[in-house]
């Protein structure tokens, strides 16, 4: 495993103004100063959490699937985050991961937030998405995901870890702020992989509060990134030789409880 550099934008967003969010991501991304291979991008960042899923939907290779293809090739990053997707007469929270090159993957968000209604509005995923990037096996998830500890599970059938580095992109409000961060260390502590989590911050149009809390937890727990309240870009560099040398010392994996995971 190489080291891996990765980018999280957490940013107010433009209810329900899929133009505006693109152009004000944009700009954000052309910020990023230092070479990365990953950016990531909030849940339903070009809308904010709406279940106007009907109005906002799009269908794949439209407008947001062609600007994270051109960001990508642009700025020779793969680009991740979700949007309200429509396929097959259904609607879908998709997270569309896009790679440099016009290769991408797709994973639809398997717990659907039933407080807010999304299971009426959405159709969930029924599928874990795990993609390879310099070596590190990378797991992306969706805000309510982020509450499930078995689709996270971090084990192969043969004993091993399935991913290195675990990804939630979210519009998680500041009233459950604690339960974010609590579990964002969690997943990292009982998965032994780094964790990554991407929220917004400001206000949404059902005025509900964000306050970000966007974060990277290592192995161990430690958060070695997190900011609260604000709109921010952070680059971080993670050590593949650190997650390694942990693994090895500390390989909690083999001890873990054998089930099999059914994927419905």
């Amino acid at each position: 495993m190489q080291d891996i550099t990765i980018s999280l934008i957490q940013s107010r967003l433009h209810w329900q103004e899929p133009d505006a969010n693109l152009a004000m991501f944009e700009e954000k991304i052309w910020q990023i100063r230092e070479k990365t291979d990953l950016i990531i991008l909030p849940e339903m960042f070009n809308t904010g959490f709406s279940m106007e899923a009907e109005k906002l939907a799009e269908p794949m290779n439209s407008k947001t699937f062609r600007w994270m293809k051109q960001q990508a090739a642009q700025t020779g990053a793969v680009i991740t985050g979700s949007f309200i997707v429509k396929e097959d007469g259904k609607h879908f929270n998709r997270l569309l991961w896009m790679e440099p090159d016009g290769q991408y993957a797709t994973y639809d968000k398997r717990h659907l937030f039933r407080m807010a209604n999304e299971h009426h509005h959405f159709n969930m995923g029924n599928k874990r998405l795990i993609r390879n990037l310099k070596g590190w096996r990378i797991c992306p998830m969706v805000c309510y995901d982020l509450r499930f500890p078995v689709w996270s599970r971090n084990i192969t059938p043969e004993g091993e870890p399935a991913f290195d580095l675990l990804l939630y992109v979210a519009n998680w409000p500041k009233a459950r702020s604690m339960a974010w961060n609590v579990l964002l260390q969690g997943r990292a502590v009982e998965n032994l992989c780094y964790v990554a989590g991407v929220n917004r911050v400001g206000t949404d149009g059902n005025d509900i509060a964000y306050e970000g809390c966007s974060a990277v937890v290592e192995p161990k727990g430690q958060r070695v990134f997190y900011a609260e309240e604000c709109e921010t870009i952070q680059t971080i560099t993670l050590s593949g030789d650190e997650l390694i040398s942990y693994r090895e010392k500390f390989p909690a994996n083999l001890d873990a409880d054998p089930f099999t995971l059914g994927e419905k």
